[in-house]
């Protein structure tokens, strides 16, 4: 019988497979998926691949291989705060005394339709004052994060192409309103590679699931092993975050464990041989060796109980401070890229009860932002480590409702942290009601191409070849926005 496999214990021996013809190992497609579920389910790693890689994977062609940079990069990490759901503008960074002054009423500069229908300008109840050296007006709503307003440079005119949540969050996420484009962190993890063979690259944070979930982490057509790996940190035990790492069967040996990957890697390499049109193992095989290594060290760097006493207190004890304060773990154990989502869903998406709800959410990010932004700086690390707020889109200075707020993509707020930019400043402008940017406007591409550019690399020039074409993040669009670069 060609197929020497015992599929009953899962057993085969990596000495005798070196001796396998390989047409005996392939000549059985089904009995090979079998020895597959064997073997996976004994060490674990097909599940392990899971948390570390996509299903079905990329081909990946020279996946492994750090590109070089076009210019010395200010920036060797991210850390993203993602406000899902889209946070008002005027709340927090851009004040607009014009709306209370005119609230109840639809000036011309507001005409204009939104999602859904809206009425007059809703006013806003919160109160601004010069904060830092700087001086420049942050909300009282945040008084933590203004004490670190000199780090902070704000970009009040950002802008994108869609006010619908889905393409909003892709283009942001992914530089397209299209759900099959590579994410920003999987081109910064292609274009860098990564810093712990040990961890993740690119880790995505969430107590819950955002909306379009695993889209806006994707690595579409790039190698699968640049795509995102998503923690749901709501329970902070390590083994309920990262589960399947600990092998189910206490009684193998880590010698075992190793044997039994390395046969999996043969046999996969042998499959790759002769297929070579089928989507390329190799990344799997990065999985697989990626989550072997985590079973050793992922534990500790996502174990937040770990952290003095006096650091947990600084950040505070809500899931977002938690997210706020692994994400500094991870990037201090050399992940490139974190993203830390607020929170299930669309959290931020007040087109109800908008002043309730942002007055607590702003009370639940002040603290563990400040403290991220501190912790960082002390650390020495805020110096190449480049800090990204900001939602899909922001809110509509009209209301919805009587006490809501509509999506707008025509004008809202983002603020970069660390690494280049200057601290202390602001950029562009919206109108008299925080609904249009009007000055010296921002569009997502052109953060992507100042993202890239802190990274090291011209926007323009790192592309992937995929169908006959060859892509980037910034499509065939975005400038580089040099005036607030340090």
């Amino acid at each position: 019988m060609p197929f020497v496999v015992d599929i009953a214990s899962g057993y085969l021996d990596l000495d005798e497979f070196e001796n396998l013809g390989s047409r005996a190992m392939f000549d059985r497609p089904q009995s090979r998926r079998a020895m597959f579920h064997r073997l996976g389910g004994g060490l674990g790693t097909v599940a392990l691949a899971s948390l570390v890689g996509p299903t079905e994977v990329a081909r990946a062609e020279g996946s492994a291989k750090k590109l070089s940079t076009h210019h010395a990069p200010r920036v060797k990490r991210i850390i993203q705060l993602f406000m899902n759901g889209g946070p008002f503008q005027a709340d927090f960074f851009d004040p607009k005394p014009a709306i209370n002054q005119f609230a109840g009423q639809r000036p011309k500069e507001v005409e204009f339709r939104t999602e859904n229908k809206t009425g007059g300008l809703l006013p806003v109840p919160t109160a601004y004052r010069p904060r830092g050296e700087s001086g420049l007006p942050v909300s009282d709503l945040l008084p933590q994060i203004g004490e670190c307003i000199d780090d902070l440079c704000v970009i009040r005119s950002m802008h994108c192409d869609n006010p619908n949540h889905g393409p909003a969050l892709f283009q942001m996420n992914n530089g397209t309103i299209t759900p099959t484009r590579p994410s920003m962190g999987s081109w910064m993890l292609y274009g860098l590679g990564s810093e712990n063979a040990d961890l993740p690259g690119y880790v995505v944070l969430c107590p819950g699931r955002p909306v379009r979930f695993s889209e806006l982490w994707t690595s579409a057509f790039l190698p699968g092993e640049f795509q995102g790996t998503y923690i749901n940190h709501t329970d902070l035990d390590p083994e309920k975050l990262l589960p399947n790492l600990r092998n189910s069967d206490t009684s193998l040996s880590l010698a075992q464990q190793r044997r039994q990957l390395e046969l999996l890697r043969r046999i996969n390499a042998k499959h790759l041989e002769q297929h070579p049109d089928e989507p390329a193992m190799e990344a799997r095989i990065r999985a697989m060796e990626t989550a072997f290594r985590m079973q050793f060290t992922a534990s500790e760097a996502f174990d937040i109980r770990l952290e003095p006493e006096a650091i947990r207190n600084e950040y505070g004890s809500s899931k977002y401070a938690n997210g706020c304060l692994m994400a500094r773990r991870l990037v201090e154990r050399g992940v490139r890229f974190v993203q830390v989502y607020y929170g299930n869903g669309q959290p931020w998406d007040t087109h109800s009860n908008h002043d309730e709800q942002t007055t607590r959410l702003a009370k639940d990010i002040d603290q563990p932002t400040a403290a991220l932004l501190r912790d960082l700086k002390r650390r020495g690390l805020l110096e190449d480590t480049l800090v990204i707020w900001g939602g899909e889109f922001g809110r509509t200075s009209t209301t919805e409702g009587g006490n809501g707020r509509d999506h707008n993509h025509l004008g809202f707020t983002t603020w970069l942290a660390g690494g280049g930019v200057r601290g202390g400043m602001t950029y562009g402008a919206t109108d008299d009601f925080a609904f249009r940017a009007v000055q010296d406007k921002v569009h997502v591409h052109d953060l992507h191409a100042t993202i890239l550019h802190l990274l090291g690399f011209n926007h323009e020039h790192l592309t992937y070849r995929h169908s006959g074409r060859d892509y980037r993040l910034t499509d065939v669009y975005g400038r580089v926005v040099h005036e607030i670069l340090a």
